[in-house]
């Protein structure tokens, strides 16, 4: 790809007009102990990660939710971690706070934060793709976005809304969460090649 490309701001309407793509690799939904260690062993053989949080909407005003979901998809799967089941056991926190493995999301400060109030760790390896496609001077820098504009499909947001605090998630959740977290890895490598 070209580095030296002029990017122009993509309109939700020409956003729509992209051929809609969702993940349809593996996806593990994470929500007992020996689960988590079976995750995290497989994960930590990754060196880049897509990372996203989902959180139950808050349709109240003064109303706070900590997140509910935590997303990460390497090369040969996608795993779920419901975190009100399995909470953030240190076996997690290692991979969290490993420096080796790049874990790429969109706005990954608040979600880094949200998470830190479940419980505290060192983040590393963690990249923020909006912040690089920023700087390749690409002029659409979220998720949806960023997928129409380097990855040249679009990506649903329709279970953006749904209560991740469910005790199951629904078939639309998982594929939603699973694409969210994948598509920020997919991005992270095409951005990589320019």
């Amino acid at each position: 790809m070209n580095s030296n490309k002029v990017w122009k701001r993509l309109t939700k309407e020409e956003i729509n007009e992209f051929p809609l793509k969702q993940y349809n690799g593996t996806v593990f939904v994470v929500s007992t102990e020996n689960e988590v260690k079976n995750a995290v062993k497989s994960l930590k053989n990754e060196l880049i990660l897509g990372f996203d949080t989902e959180t139950r909407p808050v349709f109240r005003k003064g109303l706070h939710y900590l997140p509910a979901l935590l997303q990460l998809s390497g090369k040969d799967g996608a795993f779920l971690f419901q975190l009100k089941k399995t909470g953030i056991p240190d076996i997690l926190i290692d991979l969290l706070e490993n420096p080796n493995i790049i874990k790429a999301g969109v706005s990954i400060d608040y979600d880094i934060a949200e998470l830190r109030k479940l419980k505290d760790f060192e983040p590393q390896g963690f990249f923020d793709i909006g912040k690089k496609a920023k700087q390749l001077g690409i002029q659409n820098l979220g998720l949806r976005g960023l997928a129409a504009a380097v990855l040249g499909y679009r990506i649903s947001k329709g279970a953006s809304t749904s209560n991740w605090e469910n005790s199951s998630l629904t078939e639309s959740q998982i594929k939603y969460a699973a694409t969210d977290a994948w598509v920020g890895r997919e991005i992270y490598m095409a951005l990589n090649k320019m």
